[in-house]
Parts: structure tokens; sequence; C-alpha cells
């Protein structure tokens, strides 16, 4: 699921939410059960997200929501993973953005 997201320094917690099509209630949730999330909290306790919190968010969605893991298995799954967890998301994004181009190009033909 590609999120489309400006490049900013700090995301707010309706920006996240949107952009994966969940309440923000969840992400709250997912931010107590995950140690790897760890948004800023400013002065009037909002939380900012820094793109190092969305891309963590990102490798949750896709172990909870699109693997169907439950939350001990994606918590088993980032402690005992033994490759970088961000690099194999960041490769299945690459593959799905190849496929999504070559299904384009084959409807072209």
């Amino acid at each position: 699921m590609p999120i489309e997201l400006p490049e900013k320094r700090y995301y707010s917690i309706g920006e996240i939410a949107q952009a994966f099509g969940v309440n923000t209630s969840l992400i709250r949730f997912w931010e107590k059960e995950f140690d790897i999330l760890k948004p800023k909290k400013n002065a009037k306790g909002n939380r900012m997200f820094t793109p190092e919190d969305l891309k963590n968010l990102k490798l949750i969605y896709h172990l909870v929501k699109e693997k169907g893991y439950t939350l001990e298995g994606a918590k088993d799954y980032l402690r005992n993973s033994k490759k970088p967890p961000l690099d194999t998301l960041a490769i299945i994004e690459k593959l799905k953005l190849i496929k999504q181009q070559l299904t384009n190009i084959k409807n072209e033909i």
C-alpha cells in the first residue's frame, strides 16, 4: 500500500491515520503496543510522528493488516527478525511498484 504524504519533518496523528485509512485510535493503540513507535509530543500533548516513525508504522501495518499477523506475532517478528525489517518492506514496496508498472504496460499493448 503506497502511502502518499508530503516530505515533512513531523506528521500529525490525523495525517498518519488518513494516509493509512485507519482511525487515530488504532495508531495510538499501536504506539502503546509496539516499542519501536516513539512519537514526540508538542507542548499541547499532540503526537508528532517523524519519517522514521512513519517507516515503522508502514512495517506494522504491513505485518498486521496485509500479512495477517496477530499483534503478538508482529512483535515476535520484529524482535526475532534476522534481516532488518525496514529493508524487507522497502523491497516489497519496490516490487509492488514494478508490478503496477508492468501491468500498465501490458494494458497499453
